[in-house]
């Protein structure tokens, strides 16, 4: 096989590291956390809607979703907020259950406004006045403080065709998109040659993993696919996609990480309907469905976060559109919310007026990601402060009681 074929093999097989070497946390058993980030910067205020802001309203006078009580309103969650009416089928009954709350005013303290920069800052999770080392992603190194011990053998997957940044690092992670028919660039054939050429090489055990790994996926989602012919499903687009990852994620893996696009909303994003409902309608119904697929018990262990680059401008731009922003809105689901955040707006928060947005015309940032998800991490797996400043070095974690 010449050289060239066989590196173009190698780069379509999946990613398989060496583990890790820190201390095992302890985790609690059985625990799932599923990472979404919506790229493209999402346009928080037309999913968690300021209700109680005239300022909102006047800002937004062809795109605000309207008051509680009128057609096509908002969905009341409390005096101050309410849901995009697009979700009244799938996250609000999630909601009124305690199984979904909402972190406003969430983000990162990067300024760059950039859609790849930022992204790559959130994947990260470094601190942003230090030099960025690219081959450490905060999913990755949480993988490896959890799956350095006996206590829990962790296994995290990216629902992708690359392996993301977030995912990144010496413990082992796999990779794999399911969004289509989950057909491997490399047949049973072309893995026997790749295992055979690293036999006996320090590297002959993780490329073994790496193939064995997409082999279970690779059958998984073939019965689901199965499954659903015989069936009739009618689901489409990310709502399949989010069944076929709770049926992984259910039996087989503990760490996920999926991508969804086209939330750049510049022009036409609509309001109560339109562009941007369309993709709130089917967002919602994906993490829905990936509840309902996961099973009550699985789903009672289980923390769904839904994280965007950075939010929008509050006011609408002359292409009855949005602008890249700042601060934007968290969803965190799952099963086992507590009571102190399930069915609740959760986090620092502050009236929304011409006054406080942040540089006159975007969202604050008051609940930083990596304390955010440095609490998460710390009630979900009881980790230690020395193993929180693995993850999220120089970080205070920040409590927000969501399990």
């Amino acid at each position: 096989m010449q050289r060239r074929e066989l590196l173009k093999l190698m780069a379509a097989a999946p990613f398989a590291g060496a583990a890790g070497q820190l201390m095992a946390a302890p985790a609690a058993e059985g625990a799932k956390l599923l990472v979404v980030f919506l790229r493209g910067a999402y346009d928080c205020s037309n999913l968690l809607v300021p209700t109680s802001s005239d300022f909102y309203y006047a800002a937004r006078p062809n795109i605000a979703i309207a008051r509680p009580g009128t057609p096509n309103g908002a969905l009341p969650l409390d005096g101050n907020w309410g849901l995009h009416p697009a979700l009244a089928q799938s996250v609000m009954p999630m909601f009124q259950q305690k199984q979904a709350s909402f972190i406003a005013f969430a983000g990162t303290d990067d300024l760059t406004r950039s859609h790849f920069e930022t992204q790559d800052s959130i994947e990260l999770g470094q601190a942003l006045d230090k030099r960025r080392d690219y081959r450490s992603g905060f999913l990755n190194r949480l993988a490896g403080v959890l799956g350095a011990g006996p206590v829990t053998d962790v296994s995290p997957i990216a629902f992708t065709d690359q392996l993301p940044i977030s995912m990144r690092g010496s413990a082992k992670a796999a990779n794999m998109a399911i969004a289509g028919n989950a057909r491997s660039g490399i047949d049973a054939r072309q893995s026997q040659i790749i295992t055979s050429m690293y036999r006996n090489t320090a590297l002959a055990q993780p490329v073994a993993e790496g193939f064995q790994v997409r082999d279970e996926v690779t059958r998984a989602v073939q019965a689901e696919m199965d499954a659903a012919s015989r069936n009739a499903m009618t689901a489409k687009g990310f709502e399949l996609v989010a069944r076929r990852m709770a049926l992984l994620m259910r039996d087989r893996f503990d760490l996920g990480f999926v991508d969804v696009g086209g939330w750049d909303t510049h022009v036409g994003q609509g309001g109560a309907t339109g562009y941007l409902a369309n993709r709130f309608e089917e967002l919602g119904r994906g993490v829905a469905g990936f509840a309902q697929e996961m099973g009550d018990d699985a789903w009672h262990q289980t923390v769904v976060v839904v994280i965007s680059e950075f939010g929008r401008t509050f006011r609408e731009n002359g292409n009855r559109g949005t602008d890249h922003g700042h601060g934007t809105v968290y969803w965190v689901l799952g099963g086992g919310l507590s009571a102190q955040a399930g069915g609740r707006v959760v986090g620092e928060q502050q009236a929304l007026t011409q006054a406080t947005l942040f540089q006159n015309r975007d969202y604050p940032v008051l609940n930083e990601y990596r304390a955010v998800f440095g609490g998460l991490f710390k009630r979900m797996y009881g980790l230690s402060p020395a193993q929180l400043a693995r993850v999220f070095d120089g970080v205070a974690p920040k409590d927000l009681q969501l399990v």
